[in-house]
């Protein structure tokens, strides 16, 4: 038993190296912004909230919808239940990298408008997100899952993007909630987000490009313009704060 959960463990990690990149970023981003114990608090609580979102949603369709893993790699890479562990892994890494845009876009808005910003900002990374992971037999990815339904766009149910809102703001809500509980002292930020914010943008970029190395041309222009739009209200957002700091 012992050898099998190791081998998966490798396999995990040669199967999905690039979320492990990812991982990484985030642990060496957010031990800088948020501190040792931060950073593992919000990897863990990131982690249990996406796992139950994930678990029920594949049995009763809250919150993103129904849909069903494969199971096609379970004898290679470690699995929870039905869930593939790497993918409860990502959500934290993005949510980070969310909030930190959000921090960049609203600073000393307030834990509300940042949070609820946050939600918005790391749906929207799953516009090119599930769409392209949707078509993973396409790439090194795996047809990992299905939406026995289908859904409007580009195959997804809208309800999955409503589910990553919710998801957004329960991972980053209540980490900031868990740390104003504690008196505001542990895990809160220490510096500038800005490196967030490029960790945003590449974990984006990584997405669009393979959405260009599949062909899915509709998909990368409309990924393509609507992060256009929102990287211009960032822009603007954090203009006229600096611009009314400075008046």
């Amino acid at each position: 038993m012992a050898r099998v959960l190791l081998d998966q463990a490798l396999g995990t990690l040669v199967l999905r190296p690039y979320v492990f990149v990812f991982l990484a970023t985030y642990l060496a981003l957010a031990v800088r912004d948020l501190g040792g114990r931060g950073a593992l608090g919000l990897l863990s609580w990131g982690w249990a909230v996406a796992f139950v979102a994930e678990y029920a949603s594949t049995r009763v369709g809250i919150p993103f919808g129904m849909y069903h893993y494969t199971g096609e790699t379970r004898a290679a890479e470690l699995f929870l239940s039905n869930v593939p562990l790497f993918d409860s892994l990502s959500f934290p890494f993005l949510a980070y990298a969310a909030w930190c845009a959000a921090r960049w876009a609203l600073p000393g808005r307030g834990a509300l408008p940042t949070v609820a910003a946050a939600g918005v900002l790391m749906m929207l990374l799953d516009v090119v997100i599930d769409p392209v992971a949707l078509r993973g037999e396409r790439w090194f990815l795996g047809r990992l899952f299905v939406y026995p339904e289908g859904g409007v766009y580009f195959g997804v149910p809208l309800s999955n993007f409503a589910g990553w809102i919710v998801v957004g703001w329960l991972i980053v809500g209540g980490y900031v909630a868990g740390g104003a509980a504690l008196g505001g002292r542990r895990g809160a930020p220490r510096g500038s987000p800005r490196l967030g914010v490029v960790f945003y943008y590449a974990i984006l970029l990584f997405n669009l490009a393979v959405t260009l190395w599949i062909g899915e041309w509709w998909l990368l222009g409309v990924g393509i313009l609507v992060h256009l739009v929102v990287f211009l209200v960032l822009w603007v957002a954090v203009g006229r704060t600096f611009g009314g700091a400075g008046a």
